[in-house]
C-alpha cells in the first residue's frame, strides 16, 4: 500500500491474526480498497466498504464495524463529512484515517472531527493491521510525522483557531486546489490530478485568492506554507 493503487512490499506480518475486529473500509478508489482488503483480510473482517459519503455512511450504519478506515478527500464531502453523519446516530464507531495527504490540516480537521488516529499509506499491512487493532481497543495512533502536528496544535504552536476561520470560508474542492498550488503544481498539473479543467482550476484559484484576500500565488504559497498545510 505504499501508495494509491499498491500494495506493501514488506514481509511482515502481523503476529495474531485478529479475526474478531469488524472493519469497513472507505476509499474513493477501487484498486486502493482492493489492495487494502487483500492485506488485511486475513487478520480482520471486512464487513463493507465506500466509496463516497453516502456509501461509506450507508455502510457504516448498516454494518455498525469496530473500525473504519477512511480515507480523508473523496466525493460527497469527504472523511469528516462521514465521521459527523455517523456520529450523530453512532458516536462508538471509530474512525482511522488513511490518507495519501500528510498536511497538518488535513491531520487536524479529521482528528477535530473525531477521528481515533490518522496514518498515511505509506503504511504497510502489518502496520495497519496493528493499527485496527489499537483504535479498536480506545488507543489513539499516528504516523510518526503527524504526531507532531496534534502535539504542535495542543501546544499552541500551530494556531487552529485562526486555520479553521480561513478554511472555513473555501469549499473543499478549493482547499484541494490551495494544497497542490503550493505544493508547486502547475495549473495543467492541478487540473490532471483533480480530473477537473484548468479553466476550473483558474476559476477555483480567483475565488481562493478572494476569499482569503490574498494578491497572488506567491502569497497563497506563504499562507499555505506559514500554516502547515503543505
Amino acid at each position: 500500500m505504499s501508495e494509491e493503487t499498491t500494495s506493501p512490499e514488506t514481509t511482515e506480518t502481523p503476529s495474531q491474526p485478529n479475526r474478531q475486529r469488524r472493519v469497513v473500509v472507505v476509499d474513493d478508489h477501487a484498486m486502493f480498497r482492493s489492495g487494502v482488503k487483500h492485506d488485511i483480510g486475513p487478520y480482520v473482517t471486512i464487513v463493507g466498504e465506500g466509496e463516497d459519503v453516502p456509501t461509506a455512511v450507508e455502510a457504516i450504519t448498516r454494518t455498525t464495524p469496530d473500525v473504519v478506515l477512511l480515507d480523508v478527500h473523496m466525493p460527497g464531502g469527504g472523511g469528516m463529512e462521514v465521521i459527523k453523519q455517523v456520529h450523530a446516530t453512532q458516536p462508538d464507531v471509530k474512525f482511522l484515517a488513511v490518507s495519501v495527504s500528510d498536511a497538518a490540516e488535513d491531520v487536524i480537521g479529521v482528528i477535530r472531527a473525531g477521528a481515533r488516529g490518522y496514518v498515511t499509506k505509506s503504511i504497510s499491512g502489518a502496520e495497519l493491521v496493528e493499527a485496527i487493532g489499537r483504535v479498536a481497543d480506545g488507543d489513539a495512533v499516528f504516523s510518526p510525522r503527524l504526531a507532531g502536528f496534534v502535539l504542535d496544535a495542543f501546544s499552541g504552536a500551530i494556531d487552529i483557531a485562526s486555520i479553521d476561520e480561513d478554511l472555513d470560508r473555501l469549499s473543499q474542492r478549493e482547499r484541494e486546489v490551495l494544497r497542490l498550488i503550493a505544493r508547486g503544481y502547475a495549473y495543467k498539473e492541478v487540473a490532471k490530478e483533480l480530473f477537473i479543467s484548468i479553466k476550473t482550476v483558474e476559476t477555483h484559484v480567483s475565488s481562493v485568492l478572494r476569499k482569503l484576500q490574498l494578491s497572488n500565488r506567491h502569497q497563497l504559497t506563504r499562507w499555505a506554507t506559514d500554516r502547515k498545510l503543505v
